[in-house]
């Protein structure tokens, strides 16, 4: 007989500049003819060719139990229409898994964009809508090439659950 899985609850907390420092940049409207600075998303896409477009989800809850790293570039995501939405990050590493430890959850309002790090593990978009477009910044060939998976099942019968 399997063992059986655990569920372990994130309370997700409203994302600030400060608080995902460690997994990426919160970018925020700023006032039209602001010059360029480090307010500004800190991109590396020389790895490839940039990819923008619109990612179309259907409801996805708030329960995962895998978490990705992409190492070759940055991620830019943003929902369309001002939908909040969450994400679970943990930062990036040299290690083949995330770190527990540092596994957080966030809750992001439609009005800003997040700017993963190079290697940031992230699970989701997540949400409880029936459906959110967002914008997606990364590499065209992000998902082929540079998607490395982490299965909380396989390797520790856990699951998690982001709470609101």
């Amino acid at each position: 007989m399997s063992e059986l899985i655990t569920v372990q609850q994130l309370l997700a907390e409203w994302i600030t500049a400060e608080n995902f420092q460690p997994y990426g940049q919160v970018i925020s409207a700023s006032t039209e003819g602001k010059t360029y600075d480090e307010t500004d998303a800190q991109l590396n896409l020389k790895n490839g060719i940039p990819r923008f477009y619109i990612m179309r989800l259907n409801k996805r809850g708030r329960e995962f139990n895998k978490i990705t790293r992409h190492i070759k570039c940055t991620q830019c995501l943003g929902s369309l229409e001002g939908k909040d939405w969450l994400m679970a990050v943990a930062p990036p590493s040299d290690s083949n898994e995330p770190d527990l430890e540092q596994l957080k959850a966030f809750r992001i309002p439609g009005n800003c964009f997040i700017k993963l790090e190079v290697g940031t593990w992230h699970a989701g978009p997540y949400f409880e809508q029936d459906r959110i477009d967002f914008y997606n910044l990364e590499l065209s060939n992000t998902n082929i090439v540079d998607h490395f998976s982490y299965d909380f099942i396989k390797s520790k019968n856990l699951q998690f659950e982001i709470v609101i």
